[in-house]
């Protein structure tokens, strides 16, 4: 699992599962957390010049926004899968 570098993200009492592993990004790098992209991805492809009548209807279109991006694995890794992250063992 890819996280921040930020102090609000570290924990003493965290148990991890035997499976996963923390890599820590540095301080002030959001251009190096894959979820920042995501995130510019959906922007760019769903809120482009979007105006929403209300704060339920931006939930919907955001809701329906990823359920799209869950279904193109292909784009996400793309987007994501970068070898320092897919690699690092």
């Amino acid at each position: 699992m890819v996280m921040g570098g930020a102090g609000w993200h570290r924990s003493h009492s965290l148990t991890l599962a035997e499976n996963l592993r923390l890599l820590l990004l540095p301080s002030y790098s959001p251009e190096r957390n894959p979820a920042e992209h995501l995130w510019d991805e959906l922007r760019e492809k769903n809120f482009h010049n979007r105006v929403f009548d209300s704060i339920g209807a931006l939930e919907s279109h955001l809701i329906d926004a990823l359920r799209r991006m869950e279904e193109t694995w292909d784009v996400v890794k793309s987007i994501t899968g970068w070898g320092w992250i897919i690699n690092n063992r």
